[in-house]
């Protein structure tokens, strides 16, 4: 007999978005992690208003306040350090800037106190799926013996096991490893005095040359704040698809030795750093079928993005409202998952493909290619206010965060 739960594979953001997102409806669930404990992963995430929205209509917005860093605006600067515009945060939904441990503590103890500390299982590793009467069955292994575990049944599974997707790869055998931009990057935080205003993501150079994203993540008790940047320089070789590798000091520092600008040095903030993770910019090429049966993906599973538009995680937090909704609203669990895919398919698909082309940074390659990398005496002069506006409105429409957008979501609501 197929149990009444809902089974979430996957225990990351959209994972415990997706637990939270059907406790609020009334839907049974649980989640299945692979990881035998939660450790903290990752560094920085930019939570945008679209994926904000979503998680203070969760009631979470006082533990984000206490954790994160208020989100001010948004820069875009050459590689000489002169800044090309900075578009401030003028939502009415906050934005963070917030350490993706920190966020996944938030996400993780809201689903405890909500859903009970038995709502989540770690170290069980899904080694597939397949349908059963009116619902399906997961199939596990333990992480660490890699013997077998008792399989699971609920009403569907859920993918939400990321860019490795176990459960994609079923469906799709042939896929193999994600597809790699030609750009490494490199990740670290340093604690460091306040750069800009203090809530500032800079967005500074070009992948050709070498681009830096650098923003707070965590305010300090001296004053100080522990600066998330990312270094992304194009290389033919693609490391390991592996969050937890380490980088060298040496193979960042080199290609910024000269961005000493009079408001921030960039290879002291490289020399700093607490930690380096060296990750390939890697993404998984669009499909155009992600449910089968009573089976379907979710987040990177479902559609891995490159990080150049800071959204990834909030295409998956999406993903969780519109999956929850159809399967609050339809009886037939099977046509639930194919509405939501119908609703967000499409959608995300081509902001995959837009972020490989003409992220919200193409702003800056425009600028830099028309100076030829040379400073300018009014940025004017080489860009207007309109066109600025159209690059960076162009991706917010896409995206689903500009400001009609929003209003939209919001009347529905």
């Amino acid at each position: 007999m197929v149990d009444n739960r809902i089974l979430i594979v996957g225990g990351g953001i959209a994972g415990l978005s997706l637990a939270l997102q059907l406790n609020a409806r009334g839907i049974a669930c649980h989640v299945y992690e692979a990881a035998s404990e939660f450790r903290p992963l990752g560094v920085g995430i930019s939570l945008l208003p679209h994926g904000t929205k979503v998680l203070v209509e969760l009631g979470l917005l006082d533990e984000l306040r206490q954790r994160a860093v208020v989100f001010k605006e948004s820069c875009f600067v050459t590689s000489n350090g002169q800044f090309v515009h900075t578009d401030p945060a003028d939502s009415e939904y906050p934005q963070f800037l917030i350490h993706r441990a920190d966020l996944h503590e938030v996400l993780y103890d809201a689903v405890v106190q909500r859903l009970g500390v038995d709502a989540v299982t770690l170290g069980h590793t899904c080694t597939g799926v397949e349908e059963a009467d009116d619902g399906a069955v997961a199939h596990f292994i333990d992480s660490q013996s890699r013997c077998a575990l008792p399989s699971q049944s609920g009403r569907a599974v859920i993918g939400c096991d990321g860019i490795h997707s176990s459960i994609r790869s079923q469906f799709y055998p042939e896929e193999g490893e994600p597809v790699f931009t030609g750009v490494n990057m490199w990740r670290g935080t340093t604690i460091h005095p306040p750069i800009a205003s203090g809530g500032s993501h800079l967005r500074i150079g070009t992948v050709d040359r070498g681009k830096m994203v650098i923003y707070p993540i965590r305010n300090l008790p001296d004053g100080n704040q522990l600066v998330n940047w990312v270094a992304e320089i194009r290389q033919e070789e693609a490391g390991p698809v592996d969050w937890s590798v380490a980088g060298r000091v040496d193979d960042v520092v080199p290609t910024f030795a000269d961005w000493t600008f009079d408001w921030l040095d960039v290879p002291a903030l490289i020399r700093n750093a607490e930690i380096i993770l060296e990750y390939p910019m890697s993404d998984r090429n669009p499909v155009d079928k992600w449910t089968f049966g009573h089976v379907t993906l979710v987040g990177d599973a479902a559609h891995a993005m490159i990080p150049r538009g800071s959204n990834g995680a909030m295409q998956a937090i999406l993903d969780t409202v519109a999956l929850a909704d159809a399967l609050a609203d339809e009886s037939e669990v099977s046509e639930a998952l194919v509405r939501y895919e119908l609703a967000r398919r499409d959608v995300v698909n081509a902001l995959v493909l837009k972020n490989r082309v003409t992220p919200p940074d193409h702003l800056i390659e425009v600028v830099e290619t028309r100076t030829n990398y040379q400073r300018f005496d009014r940025v004017e002069d080489v860009i207007s206010s309109e066109e600025i506006h159209a690059i960076l409105d162009s991706y917010k429409s896409a995206a689903g965060y500009s400001k009609a957008t929003l209003a939209q979501a919001s009347k529905g609501a």
